[in-house]
């Protein structure tokens, strides 16, 4: 088992790699300023996307929600 601080720096990690720095920043920023379920959206995101699919897909709520 890995501890908390190495989990939060591979995410991190993966995030920057698929999104880049900025974006990664974004999706970071987005989640810790509203309520946001992360395994009740990811159990209704379908698997097979891409990681650049599913960002599009969750701003793309996003923006819809805040119309």
């Amino acid at each position: 088992m890995i501890t908390d601080t190495e989990i939060k720096a591979k995410g991190i990690y993966l995030l920057a790699k698929h999104l880049g720095d900025v974006e990664a920043e974004r999706f970071i920023a987005l989640i810790q300023r509203e309520p946001f379920d992360y395994t009740q959206w990811r159990q209704r995101t379908d698997e097979s996307l891409s990681i650049e699919e599913i960002s599009k897909s969750a701003m793309s709520l996003r923006a819809k929600e805040d119309s």
